[in-house]
């Protein structure tokens, strides 16, 4: 009777955490599989609400992404600028440090570079501007960065609030700035900055205008996994963000290596706004970042911050970003539908991950159990 009521309370199934990294072939064979079911679903919410092929509508996404080369270059550009956040996420977060502020590190990055551009474009060239511009953003936001970085080494803060409240100042900040370069007046607007000099703006490189912004961040992606892999500070990163009592054990300073990385983190980042002024929009306003901080903490973690996977995450949410853009115009959908098909897409490949990470362990006798 005993062994029968010990059968009985046995579960069904069990979770548990796989004790060997699955290969990557698998993980990259369940991610594609998500988003085959993510893909299905959106076809039947798009039948449903427009009672269109749903075939022909993802053909609308990818005209609306690839359709033209000058769709192609933005959709690139807009790529690029998320990566570089996301790749000035990745050290902070191995360390396990929870960088909530890239928005406002993008900013300060931005607002620097966009004063370069009103006050010196009178006595610089665009060259020597640009390598200013680029010294300056990697400065102010590797100070934005290195703040919560020093309150955490020093006296234990609570990183998320502090980077997350570090973005409302560098609001506040770039919106002074966007007032006293206000152009036209009454605009509360700093509009195209020096659009006839065209100082400060990136050149065209091979014809193309972001050409310089896909070499820039492609070599900073090589630059941070190196970092992350091979170096001594990278390894150093790894261990702290494991444990710091390991770490201290380890005669590892660990104040240091939080400071230092996240000034990386936040310079990496304010590289991003330097990009954005110089390399995009050339103007400074709140919007500048347009949330990218916070999606980049998507594709770092997707990614397991290696770099190079962030590259095909960073493709795949640009491409349904602008795809969701084109049919929303094309199809007379309003933005929440658009953005509902976006959300079911990341939904899935971001459950994906509990597949990779975790096993269901089914019971199918009575000392048998199949693992799935």
């Amino acid at each position: 009777m005993k062994k029968n009521e010990d059968y009985v309370k046995d579960p069904f199934y069990r979770i548990s955490k796989r004790g060997v990294p699955m290969p990557m072939w698998k993980t990259f064979g369940i991610r594609a599989i998500a988003l085959a079911l993510a893909l299905v679903i959106c076809a039947v919410i798009i039948f449903a609400i427009v009672n269109m092929n749903p075939l022909k509508v993802y053909g609308a996404m990818f005209e609306g992404a690839f359709g033209t080369s000058k769709r192609m270059w933005v959709t690139i550009r807009d790529m690029m600028m998320l990566l570089c956040i996301a790749v000035g996420l990745a050290p902070a977060f191995k360390m396990r440090f929870w960088n909530i502020g890239a928005e406002g590190q993008v900013l300060m990055g931005g607002v620097v570079s966009a004063a370069c551009m009103v006050y010196l474009s009178k006595s610089m060239g665009t060259a020597p501007m640009i390598l200013l511009m680029l010294v300056l953003s990697i400065l102010a936001g590797g100070f934005w960065g290195f703040i919560p970085g020093l309150f955490k080494a020093t006296w234990k803060t609570n990183e998320t609030l502090f980077t997350l409240m570090m973005n409302y100042i560098a609001i506040q900040i770039t919106s002074y700035f966007v007032a006293l370069w206000e152009n036209p007046a009454g605009s509360n607007s700093v509009g195209v900055i020096n659009s006839r000099t065209k100082i400060g703006w990136f050149p065209e490189i091979f014809g193309q205008l972001y050409t310089l912004n896909v070499i820039l961040v492609l070599t900073l992606a090589i630059g941070m996994y190196i970092y992350l892999r091979y170096s001594k500070q990278g390894y150093e990163v790894a261990v702290v963000g494991e444990s710091e009592n390991s770490a201290r054990y380890a005669a590892i300073n660990v104040p240091k290596v939080i400071i230092r990385t996240m000034f990386i983190s936040g310079a990496l980042c304010g590289i991003a706004g330097f990009l954005a002024v110089s390399g995009a929009s050339h103007t400074i306003s709140v919007s500048t970042a347009g949330g990218r901080g916070f999606t980049a903490i998507i594709v770092a973690w997707l990614a397991k911050f290696n770099t190079f996977v962030m590259i095909a995450i960073c493709a795949l949410i640009i491409f349904l970003d602008k795809g969701a853009i084109e049919i929303a115009s094309r199809y007379n959908l309003n933005n929440h539908v658009s953005n509902i098909l976006t959300g079911i897409i990341l939904f899935f490949i971001l459950g994906s991950e509990f597949f990779i990470n975790y096993q269901l362990k089914f019971r199918s006798g009575r000392n048998k159990e199949i693992e799935a």
